[in-house]
């Protein structure tokens, strides 16, 4: 017999399947635990608690002597605090009392000065008012011996030192004629008819009037123009409308 040839099937070889990395775990990190801050005390502070007590403890009772000694010690603590509180009281009120009276005087001797410099200003002004009279006296004692003009001319020469004398006193006239009307410098005494003359104009002065530095110190009394009436803008013989 002869041996015939095996054929042999030969199987085709499959390549591995390549497989992805598996994750690596991460190995957890030791956490260090703090220490917490224990409420209970320390065992220093115990012993020192328990010392305390047992001195306290072995201490004996203050006897009835040493308690009236101590209490006799803070009457008298507090009296010597009373004492020096009034004494501070009675200070400060001398003090105020002091300061009022300081006060008074000072309000005192205020109004007295101020009536002093009144009393010099109203001297100094009768003195000017004075020498106006005087030379006003001379005119009046001579008044015979002078004649119209001599009289007339004395006259002028005191009503110019009369004006002198109020503008010197910071005294100024309130202007009048030919002035507009103002109620706050003007009185008006009379209305005046006048067609050839706007209305509220100035037209006579009846007394001066005058002012002080910006106040009116006396009005003057004018008279004023008003419009003329119907009548008399009518032309003669004419007749007025039915």
């Amino acid at each position: 017999m002869t041996d015939e040839p095996r054929e042999t099937t030969e199987r085709p070889q499959t390549e591995p399947t390549p497989q992805s990395p598996e994750p690596v775990a991460e190995t957890p990190q030791p956490q260090t635990e703090q220490p917490e801050a224990s409420a209970a005390p320390t065992q220093a502070e115990a012993a020192e608690t328990s010392a305390a007590a047992a001195a306290a403890e072995e201490q004996p009772a203050p006897t009835l002597e040493e308690r009236v000694a101590q209490l006799e010690a803070q009457i008298a603590d507090l009296t010597a605090q009373l004492a020096q509180a009034r004494q501070e009281a009675r200070e400060n009120w001398d003090k105020f009392v002091r300061e009022r009276a300081d006060l008074e005087n000072f309000r005192k001797r205020r109004e007295r000065d101020i009536a002093d410099r009144v009393l010099q200003q109203k001297k100094a002004l009768l003195n000017k008012l004075l020498e106006v009279m005087d030379n006003l006296d001379r005119a009046l004692a001579y008044q015979d011996s002078l004649d119209r003009q001599g009289l007339q001319q004395t006259l002028r020469l005191v009503a110019w030192q009369m004006n002198e004398l109020i503008r010197s006193e910071g005294l100024t006239p309130v202007p009048t004629v030919g002035e507009q009307f103002n109620p706050y410098i003007h009185e008006a005494v009379e209305a005046v008819e006048d067609s050839e003359k706007p209305e509220g104009i100035v037209v006579e002065e009846v007394r001066k009037g005058y002012k002080l530095s910006d106040e009116t110190l006396r009005p003057a009394r004018v008279k004023v123009t008003v419009a003329a009436s119907n009548k008399e803008r009518e032309q003669p013989g004419g007749e007025g409308e039915a």
